[in-house]
């Protein structure tokens, strides 16, 4: 996700600019399903951040995460209890982690977004569980991102579901408006009020991303000014994708077909 800086105001798109996100997500989800071939015990989160940015720039994309605001690699690579913005490493994925991966592409003037998380040989079911519920919760924060409804609508919706299911909703990070620009107005959090928040309207593209934690909701930042994890120390899952707000539905610009066309769910 990335945060640090967005604009004041919301910048609708185009159907031609939304056409220009949809390119970059249609690459951005190609480096996942690339990097999803190699996510398995041995194999160090920095090995897998080479091989998105080549895929990436072999596709004539530029990775959005790189040198933003200083990170210094194309994925977020967040192990266990890191909730997001892992610096990738030469740490090796062991049997049991989850491990989530975010990835931004940036294609001809447009950024698209968007988060997996991987469980890494044979894991506990109640973090299997965490990694469903989780992403169930992301489908059903897009059922509600409808042109009409407002920011809060889908926000709760996501905070309803996953906290009746015993589970936790970070909310010091958010997911976020995209264009031209990786970060926009408006935040996009997965907590609050239905009928509060910026009206949803056509031509809004945003990133929809719940972080949702087994225990706790509480988290701390790292020393390296980046890594986010769980003050608990409890796992944490996030799934994220881009979405646009048409005339006559929500389109679903990235994609997750390509990763489990390999993992085979």
């Amino acid at each position: 996700m990335l945060r640090k800086h967005l604009f004041t105001m919301i910048i609708y798109k185009s159907s031609q600019d939304i056409d220009k996100i949809r390119a970059s997500a249609l690459v951005l989800g190609k480096a996942h399903g690339e990097v999803a071939r190699y996510v398995k015990p041995g194999v160090s989160t920095k090995s897998l951040d080479k091989i998105a940015t080549e895929f990436i720039r072999d596709n004539k994309g530029i990775p959005s995460f790189l040198n933003y605001g200083g990170f210094p690699a194309s994925l977020c690579i967040s192990v266990n209890e890191v909730v997001v913005h892992g610096i990738p490493s030469l740490y090796e994925l062991r049997d049991g982690d989850i491990v989530s991966i975010d990835c931004g592409v940036l294609l001809d003037g447009f950024h698209s977004d968007s988060a997996y998380t991987y469980p890494v040989g044979n894991v506990k079911p109640e973090v299997l569980d965490l990694l469903r519920v989780t992403k169930e919760s992301l489908y059903i924060g897009i059922e509600f991102a409808k042109e009409g409804n407002r920011i809060g609508d889908l926000a709760s919706a996501i905070q309803e579901y996953v906290e009746t299911r015993g589970y936790s909703v970070v909310r010091e990070l958010v997911g976020h408006g995209l264009g031209r620009s990786l970060h926009e107005k408006p935040e996009v959090p997965n907590y609050g009020k239905s009928g509060r928040g910026e009206k949803i309207k056509s031509g809004l593209v945003i990133a929809i991303e719940p972080m949702i934690n087994l225990g706790k909701r509480y988290v701390v930042q790292e020393g390296d000014g980046w890594t986010i994890r769980t003050k608990d120390r409890m796992p944490s899952a996030h799934y994220e994708h881009t979405v646009a707000i048409l005339p006559d539905r929500t389109e679903i610009l990235t994609t997750f077909e390509f990763i489990e066309q390999t993992i085979k769910i």
